[in-house]
């Protein structure tokens, strides 16, 4: 019997979406196959302790402090308390977020010459940033909506006449590094305005004003690299009494959304959203797997969102519900995640590191 892979859940972080990495590595603690792999639960507080915790917890300071070993040739984890060292085989970071969806956990993993779940540096930083994604989705010629950014040092410049004058009413403000609608806000009047531009500035040092589009929520997941594979389309319906899909919507109010998985779509539009995500996933350098968020209006127009490259893992997440709907199961969809990890990693040998020139040191 082959040995078992050591897996790393790295989970919490220090970022406002902390609360919904602990649901969704929760979830992958338990559903991760126990015959093939053996899971090492290593919380992040949100102050950036890092501690070996028994299972997964949100009181991540209980566990056992830890440092990391940066030697890419034994790297791993150190329990501070004894100096005993913990090697994993495999890294799967469950962050959503800063600094743990925008490519700074990726790095450090990188660095330390890991296996890892999920897309690398460059994918995530771009995917992360809404500004960068939606000027490289519209570079690639994928659709998305009118847009104006900002940052912090710009403020006194964002006028509510001239982005009106540009994007009409309502528009949204985003923040523009964060997930899970937080920093977000739907202006409708001049009223609105200046709490929304504080709002998102409390989060970020860029914010993201785009036209409001008033059409279906549309989701698809994506899954694998060569090619990546694309699910049947769901779709969020939210209730009314919410004026778009806020962070209590997504994961406080059980009565705020119904999901549809598939969604109610024709054959030929799911096709055109599923080849949109595919296209859209590859020209943002996403691997292994990432949500496509999308809008579909009346007429038919879609636009693309934003793409989460760590998308939830709770019990309400619509990633893990898309790909069970095609019959993949919530520990076959791990596993299937932990062996494209292996398979990259070993491609990633592939490259040179060392270069013989003529140079003298």
């Amino acid at each position: 019997m082959s040995k078992k892979k050591k897996v790393a859940i790295l989970y919490g972080g220090r970022s406002v979406e902390h609360g919904v990495s602990v649901n969704s590595a929760r979830n992958i603690y338990e559903y991760i196959d126990k015959e093939r792999f053996e899971p090492l639960t290593i919380g992040i507080t949100k102050t950036g302790q890092w501690h070996l915790t028994n299972g997964v917890t949100k009181d991540i300071e209980q566990g056992k402090a830890l440092g990391l070993i940066l030697d890419a040739q034994h790297p791993g984890f150190m329990l501070l308390s004894s100096g005993d060292r913990m090697k994993a085989d495999i890294i799967f970071p469950v962050l959503h977020g800063t600094d743990g969806e925008d490519g700074s956990i990726q790095g450090l993993i990188r660095a330390m010459d890991i296996p890892m779940v999920g897309t690398g540096v460059l994918g995530s930083s771009i995917s992360m940033n809404k500004i960068v994604a939606k000027k490289l989705l519209k570079a690639a010629g994928l659709p998305v909506t009118r847009f104006l950014a900002y940052h912090y040092t710009e403020q006194a410049e964002i006028s509510f006449k001239d982005v009106k004058k540009e994007l009409g009413l309502p528009f949204m403000v985003k923040s523009a590094s964060l997930g899970s609608s937080v920093g977000v806000s739907k202006v409708k009047n001049e009223a609105d305005f200046d709490k929304a531009i504080a709002e998102a500035f409390r989060y970020d040092d860029s914010l993201l004003i785009e036209e409001f589009i008033t059409g279906r929520e549309i989701e698809c997941a994506i899954l694998g690299n060569n090619p990546p594979e694309a699910s049947n389309p769901g779709e969020i319906v939210i209730n009314k009494k919410y004026e778009f899909y806020t962070f209590d919507a997504k994961y406080v109010d059980p009565e705020a959304v119904r999901i549809d998985v598939p969604a109610d779509l024709g054959k030929k539009s799911a096709e055109k959203i599923r080849e949109v995500c595919v296209k859209a996933y590859q020209a943002l350098h996403c691997e292994d797997f990432s949500r496509v968020d999308l809008f579909l209006t009346e007429d038919g127009s879609i636009y693309i969102n934003e793409i989460n490259t760590i998308p939830g893992f709770t019990n309400s997440s619509m990633y893990p519900m898309m790909w069970k709907e095609r019959g993949v199961s919530f520990t076959d969809l791990i596993s299937k995640l932990l062996d494209l990890a292996e398979e990259r990693y070993d491609r990633s040998k592939r490259i040179e590191r060392e270069f013989n020139s003529s140079l003298k040191f």
